[in-house]
């Protein structure tokens, strides 16, 4: 799907055409020119000439029909890859990526394997969610699927699908995060957000947590979320809607001067230097201390709680030390609004891609020293929760993602 000329081709146009092709594409999710009916005929035929609206894409199902992974192919031949989530309420996420490969170089991501090869343009990482939601169009359209999702209330602090990979073994109640009122009630007067289709057909969310460092692609990144948030398009809520950092402190700063009250999350996996400068170089840059300072900023500026993303490895950042020092950090704040979100490291070296993937060197801590490390957050009045591993088997969990 190319988009980048629609502007110029459209510019002899009234205004209104440009708003109109674009709420085609990424509102009625169309696949051919010829479905948007809203255009003139000569101006579709146009189109299809100099437009193309195909997906080049590959998708790696997974067993668990949890979770799907597609790899999108542009037109230079560069790829990522995404994942759709689904969610038992009926929810539906998209993780996309930023960029192709990643600089970062985290030792226990597979990612950063294959290096940097470019930024994303906002075009393309908004096609990996139409790419979703099209597939959801076409299989409600052919019946499969049959789910009755939750409404989530549009005024909540914290949107369930912002972190939606909650465990049922995590043990914590959550109490506060969450009220879902039936979607099949009547009458109700909640904030929520109008369906814009069939709301088990639909993109709920989107979070940034696939190939690349959201922050490194910052202006790119944040008119992706523009496309997506506008009420004309995908309609995505701007509180369903996630960047996960490695602790980009400039990125995070400007995130708080942004209008629209986008979800951050922070991949911090170690509470000190030492060891985060063992598992991640960017450590080397932005010390523990000066992302913690920020992130207070942040928190104080916004009034928004940040997710701690701590992936639990074992014998390497999962003891009981590690777990007071990152409660120590968190209570240090003037504003702690955090929790944190204890991830099994998902090991890699499998399937096509076994010779890329390095991250094999690890593994994941055992759950009853999850459960130690989780109490101790607890008793020092840390919220913490433990994630689903959507699509660990298909190659898309966290951490996972490569292409060849």
């Amino acid at each position: 799907m190319n988009l980048s000329n629609l502007s110029k081709i459209l510019q002899d146009e009234p205004v209104f055409r440009l708003k109109q092709a674009r709420e085609a594409v990424s509102g009625n999710l169309i696949n051919s020119w010829d479905e948007a009916t809203n255009l003139p005929a000569e101006l579709r035929e146009k189109l299809k000439k100099e437009v193309s609206l195909e997906i080049n894409a590959q998708i790696t199902p997974g067993q668990k029909s949890d979770s799907q992974k597609a790899l999108i192919i542009f037109d230079d031949d560069e790829k990522v890859e995404t994942v759709l989530m689904k969610h038992k309420d009926g929810r539906n996420t998209v993780c996309v990526s930023s960029q192709v490969g990643c600089p970062l170089g985290c030792s226990f991501c597979a990612t950063g394997k294959i290096g940097f090869k470019r930024n994303l343009v906002a075009d393309e990482i908004v096609e990996q969610a139409v790419f979703w939601g099209r597939m959801l169009k076409k299989e409600s359209k052919a019946g499969v699927i049959a789910r009755k999702p939750e409404f989530v209330r549009a005024d909540e602090a914290i949107p369930r699908n912002t972190f939606e990979e909650y465990s049922s073994e995590s043990g914590s109640s959550n109490s506060g995060l969450l009220r879902r009122p039936s979607a099949m009630s009547s009458g109700s007067n909640d904030s929520r957000v109008a369906p814009r289709n069939d709301e088990a057909a639909r993109i709920h969310g989107v979070v940034f947590m696939g190939m690349g460092e959201p922050f490194l692609n910052y202006e790119n990144v944040l008119a992706a979320i523009r496309i997506l948030n506008d009420k004309d398009g995908l309609n995505i809520g701007a509180r369903h809607i996630s960047i996960s950092t490695a602790g980009i402190i400039e990125g995070i700063k400007k995130l708080a001067e942004e209008p629209m009250q986008i979800n951050l999350a922070l991949s911090l996996h170690a509470p000190n230097d030492k060891l985060r400068e063992s598992l991640m170089p960017i450590a080397k840059k932005y010390s523990v201390k000066e992302i913690f300072e920020t992130l207070d900023e942040h928190t104080q500026k916004t009034n928004r709680r940040v997710m701690i993303e701590y992936i639990m490895i074992k014998d390497k950042n999962d003891s009981d030390e590690c777990a007071k020092e990152l409660a120590g950090l968190i209570k240090k704040m003037k504003k702690p609004l955090v929790f944190v979100n204890l991830i099994l490291y998902n090991p890699s070296g499998r399937g096509f891609f076994e010779s890329l993937r390095p991250t094999g060197i690890f593994k994941p801590s055992s759950g009853e020293r999850t459960k130690a490390f989780k109490a101790i957050l607890e008793k020092e009045g840390i919220e913490a929760v433990q994630r689903w591993r959507f699509g660990d088997e298909i190659g898309g969990a966290c951490g996972q993602l490569i292409v060849n």
